[in-house]
């Protein structure tokens, strides 16, 4: 397991964005107010570094960064068919659940948008319940 921190931006809640990878990819991204631990890079994390410098300076809307965010097939389905909606556009939550097959899955799409590990790659804060 690799970590590192980025310093957010101006504006921010907490000072820093804590990065974990594996050898796979990105598997988390989180506000943090301390540097909890020691720094461990890899190159996996120093291009999501770059990226998100970019992505704050308004350079980046998308993220080619490698990605391995843990959890289970479900959430790992919803997670990747929300990278599959183009920046700027808004799925309703039963629009989600549809394309996944069912709109019995509103509820859980939900959930599994709560529980996203790399919300600001893997954007979710921009759908919504319908």
């Amino acid at each position: 397991m690799y970590q590192d921190y980025l310093n957010t931006p101006k504006g921010f809640p907490k000072p820093y964005i804590s990065i974990t990878a594996d050898d796979d990819g990105i598997t988390s991204l989180n506000f943090v107010s301390e540097k909890e631990a020691l720094v461990n890079s890899n190159a996996i994390i120093d291009l999501c570094i770059k990226q998100l410098k970019e992505y704050f300076s308004g350079k980046r809307t998308l993220f080619s960064v490698p990605l391995a965010p843990k959890g289970t097939e479900f959430q790992i389905r919803v997670w990747q068919t929300l990278q599959s909606i183009p920046y700027g556009e808004i799925w309703s939550y039963k629009k989600l659940a549809l394309t996944l097959g069912s709109v019995n899955y509103c509820r859980a799409v939900g959930m599994a948008n709560s529980r996203n590990p790399i919300s600001l790659i893997i954007p979710c804060q921009s759908r919504h319940w319908s």
